[in-house]
């Protein structure tokens, strides 16, 4: 068994941990911002191949005390690199500390970056390439106050790149915080589900890939698999057994629309580079005019926050309307907008069932949710509290 850490979007950490046992993990430990765990080379497979939640899978290959930049220096020169990589792989190395003594990070990546040449000096007569751009090899680094971890980033490019995406908008949302949300939000596959504000489609494309059993990493590629000790037998077997999961395509009650004709192109091209575009409906829609597609389902927005809105005076003004339109459209329905505005929360006019802090890559948020309860079901909850104040 090793040691692995699975990065994800911080506030998702609950979310990982659950699939990290799904995928046969053992003594996971959730911390802000990913979760440890032992497994084996299945395990790792595994969870790169299904998380939806997790931005990497890092293997721990060094763990252990320093106080200057030499001792990590010698913890990484430790490491018996050329039996995990080949010096044909190009490399870079990332370090991230938190409360570290050492008075230059950037010296200090250099010095770990000079210990795995070193080694493959030493054993093998020549050094790899470093490649800042498009490494085949990542090395990551984490430092606290005491210790040194090393890892081997078995992921490669983040995990929420699905490999079917390819028109963005600006300040898109990352696919496995828009998962994220999905699950948070209660949404399961048959539930109608709507996104109003849809962009390149995001929520639209996490839905159909989980109403149909689609593996998240099935149509892309992975940093194991140009280490030393891919086992290609054992990754054919997981992708098989990912293919025969893989249910047909039909349609769902998955619904987008966007005030913008382009967005709303954007949204089509990216579901038919998935192969989904059959399993949404979209359209060209204001959220403030719009109708409910169902009579009851589940809404996700990633509200544009003034992008697309323009200036806070005029989201001042949009969010009483939201508020009306849901009051008088979507009765029924469970509504979950992710927003960085705290003004939302307060001119909206509707009183959260919920708030789930999230944080959308730096950006801190709020995952807030609204129950919107039918009319004929308002009115017997006043009647029943005025019978109760009598």
């Amino acid at each position: 068994m090793e040691r692995f850490f699975a990065t994800c979007p911080r506030g998702l950490e609950g979310l990982l941990a659950e699939e990290l046992r799904a995928a046969g993990a053992a003594r996971i430990e959730a911390v802000p911002g990913g979760a440890g765990f032992e497994g084996d080379r299945e395990t790792c497979y595994r969870v790169n191949l299904w998380s939806r939640i997790a931005t990497r899978v890092l293997r721990r290959v060094a763990h252990g005390p320093y106080r200057g930049e030499e001792d990590v220096y010698r913890l990484a020169l430790e490491v018996p690199w050329p039996r995990l990589f080949s010096l044909r792989r190009t490399l870079r190395v990332h370090l991230t500390a938190i409360r570290s003594p050492l008075k230059s990070l950037d010296f200090t990546t250099l010095r770990i970056k000079d210990a795995v040449c070193d080694r493959f000096r030493a054993e093998t007569g020549a050094r790899p390439s470093v490649d800042t751009a498009r490494p085949d090899v990542r090395i990551h680094a984490f430092l606290d106050p005491r210790q040194a971890t090393l890892y081997l980033d078995t992921s490669g490019e983040p995990l929420h790149k699905r490999g079917y995406k390819f028109a963005s908008v600006e300040a898109p949302l990352k696919e496995n915080l828009a998962a994220g949300i999905l699950m948070l939000a209660g949404w399961q596959p048959g539930t109608p589900l709507l996104d109003p504000m849809c962009g390149s489609g995001t929520f639209l494309l996490e839905a159909a890939l989980m109403a149909h059993g689609i593996a998240p990493g099935l149509s892309r590629q992975f940093a194991f698999r140009l280490l030393e000790d891919f086992d290609a037998s054992l990754w054919q077997r997981l992708l098989n057994e990912a293919a025969a999961l893989r249910q047909p395509l039909r349609r769902q009650p998955i619904h987008g629309s966007d005030i913008s004709a382009d967005q709303v192109a954007r949204a089509r091209q990216n579901l038919a580079a998935a192969g989904l575009e059959e399993c949404a409906e979209l359209e060209c829609a204001d959220l403030l005019e719009r109708a409910a597609p169902a009579p009851s389902g589940v809404l996700v927005a990633n509200p544009p926050y003034g992008v697309r809105l323009e200036d806070s005076r005029r989201l001042a003004a949009f969010y009483p309307r939201l508020g009306d339109a849901l009051k008088q459209r979507f009765a029924g329905w469970r509504c979950c907008f992710l927003t960085a505005d705290p003004q939302m929360a307060k001119l909206i006019g509707l009183k959260a069932s919920r708030r789930t802090p999230l944080f959308n890559g730096a950006l801190e948020c709020r995952l807030l949710e609204y129950r919107m309860v039918a009319g004929s079901m308002r009115q017997k909850a006043a009647e029943r509290d005025a019978g109760t104040a009598t």
